[in-house]
């Protein structure tokens, strides 16, 4: 259980629940002025200036048509005045930085993603000093207005280095064609979601994802100065870049190589068909989308032969869902209530039609939020998604390897 009760406006809205919302827009900037740069920040926090209020954890009713939050590299921080004394308090891997040789090096960004191609200014880690995010609902309009109301606050603080925009699509797929969001951490102490769904993993201690609060092994992340050491978070931003020709391509060739279904081929990379149904409980067929009560609702082991799946026959040990939350599994590690993050993400880009090829920059962007960048986004990234022994049991026949899907296609390179 966590220490202590969440004190919801104290916590950035986008750490403990999702927006439901179809557009969003990301600032990427550097702090020109850190005085006036502080000013700005103030007038964020009370929505001042005519600026909009840091979107808090409460809900807010009705609900706005813009939601906006703030976070700060390790170099922001340093530009806003906290000490090296006080940023050696932080996850190494935060004070190291994306772009840092070994930060890359651990996660599998490295040769066409390494941080040098980055787009927009991100290689340059030293200058990326804040992320400002919105995200809104309906045409566009409020969204816009909102901007131009903070670019006109920029002016004299930080400068604009770049600027990304998401859209939802109305089917809620990513640009592979798949469902996503699906899966999501309960977190005890938080608000219930309001479409909450039955889960089959146990619910996370608040302090998996905040400063402050009592962790999975027990203990508590904090850092200096005091005042950010509660009700903080750690939040990994990506732009994903997502290559649909050649990921559809690939799919047609390693299927009339291995003579499998397509689709079957599909599901069994990401772990779900792409509407959304886990191959645990659809193993042969896609079918009609399950109710969102089931969508969720499975382990990969089970003392009942017909449901067990801990050699992967139905869900391959190495397919993304269960590399990234191998739910009850033994894996390397401990159990994976210890390593669970939150997505908040959207993709970018239009809509890729094979009918009307082209090479348009298209992804997925958003964030991977969690209260230590090493044993959670770091190790999920590491251990779990590059190493091909993450799982510790499967056995077949005629040993660890026999039919261990773990040495087949994977999904980490696919969906991150």
């Amino acid at each position: 259980m966590s220490d202590a009760a969440i004190d919801l406006d104290d916590v950035q809205g986008t750490i403990l629940r999702g927006y439901r919302v179809n557009l969003a827009r990301h600032f990427v900037l550097t702090i020109t002025d850190a005085a006036a740069a502080g000013k700005l920040i103030a007038a964020l926090v009370r929505g001042d200036n005519g600026l909009p209020a840091i979107t808090t954890a409460r809900r807010i009713v009705p609900k706005p048509a813009v939601f906006i939050n703030m976070c700060f590299s390790a170099s922001g921080l340093a530009a806003l005045g906290i000490s090296a004394a006080q940023l050696a308090s932080f996850d190494a891997a935060f004070q190291r930085g994306a772009t840092d040789p070994a930060s890359a090096a651990t996660v599998g960004d490295v040769g066409p993603s390494a941080p040098q191609h980055w787009i927009g200014g991100l290689h340059d880690g030293a200058r990326v000093h804040i992320l400002l995010s919105m995200w809104a609902t309906g045409s566009g309009a409020a969204l816009e207005s909102v901007s131009a109301r903070l670019r006109a606050a920029f002016a004299g603080c930080v400068t604009e280095l770049y600027t990304q925009d998401g859209a939802e699509f109305p089917d809620s797929t990513v640009h592979f064609g798949y469902r996503h969001g699906i899966a999501q951490p309960t977190i005890i102490g938080a608000p219930p979601r309001k479409r909450d769904a039955p889960d089959a993993q146990p619910p996370v201690p608040a302090g998996e994802f905040l400063l402050g609060h009592r962790n999975a092994a027990g203990g508590t992340y904090r850092v200096l100065p005091a005042e950010l050491s509660t009700n903080s978070s750690y939040a990994v931003f990506r732009i994903l870049e997502q290559d649909v020709a050649g990921f559809e391509a690939m799919l047609a060739r390693y299927a009339a190589e291995s003579g499998i279904d397509t689709e079957l081929l599909a599901a069994k990379i990401l772990g779900r068909w792409r509407n959304g149904n886990p191959l645990t409980l659809a193993p042969a067929a896609q079918g009609t989308r399950l109710p969102d009560a089931e969508l969720n609702n499975f382990d990969f082991i089970s003392a009942d032969p017909a449901r067990d799946d801990t050699l992967g026959l139905k869900c391959p040990i190495g397919a993304h869902i269960r590399r990234n939350n191998p739910r009850d599994a033994a894996v390397i590690g401990t159990d994976s209530t210890h390593h669970r993050i939150l997505r908040r993400s959207m993709p970018y880009g239009p809509q890729y039609d094979p009918a009307r090829p082209d090479k348009q920059a298209r992804g997925l962007i958003g964030y991977f939020i969690n209260a230590s960048i090493r044993n959670q986004f770091e190790f999920l990234s590491s251990e779990w998604n590059l190493a091909p022994d993450f799982v510790k049991s499967a056995t077949g026949p005629e040993g660890p390897a026999a039919g261990n899907a773990v040495y087949n296609i994977s999904g980490e390179d696919v969906l991150a």
